[in-house]
């Protein structure tokens, strides 16, 4: 009994675990995609201040050019964390499966023994009865 105890504890502890991983990841995408929304507003800023809106015109900002590198790897960064993010859900499913069983085959178990112990209580309760019977019908 121990040792369920210790291993539904563990497979509890990995659903959380994968979880709080999950959303570690479901927070940094939004952060990224936060920073790619300011770096974009930046950058148009930036493209109006100076009237050039041409990448390639030889006095495009400088500011505006550093600005759309880091959007774009930011962005190369969401994009790695979604795929991430697809592994991560995909072990939580699992992690959540497996949990499940472990608590049918712990229910199981509970239930099995709480019918041995009663069948148990049964039986000395029937001796008992039988005692009194038996201790009366010699009186």
């Amino acid at each position: 009994m121990k040792s369920r105890d210790t291993l539904l504890r563990l497979k509890r502890f990995q659903v959380d675990e994968r979880r709080r991983r999950v959303a570690q990841i479901e927070t940094m995408i939004a952060e990224f995609e936060r920073m790619v929304a300011d770096l974009e507003r930046e950058v148009e800023q930036e493209e109006q201040k100076a009237g050039i809106n041409d990448k390639a015109h030889f006095a495009y900002p400088t500011y505006a050019r550093a600005a759309l590198q880091r959007r774009d790897n930011l962005q190369r960064s969401a994009d790695e964390l979604r795929a991430q993010l697809v592994d991560a859900r995909d072990e939580l499913t699992e992690a959540v499966e497996e949990l499940k069983k472990f608590e049918i085959i712990d229910d199981r178990e509970q239930q099995r023994e709480r019918a041995v112990e009663s069948a148990r209580e049964q039986s000395e309760l029937d001796r008992m009865a039988y005692r009194v019977r038996g201790g009366f019908a010699g009186a």
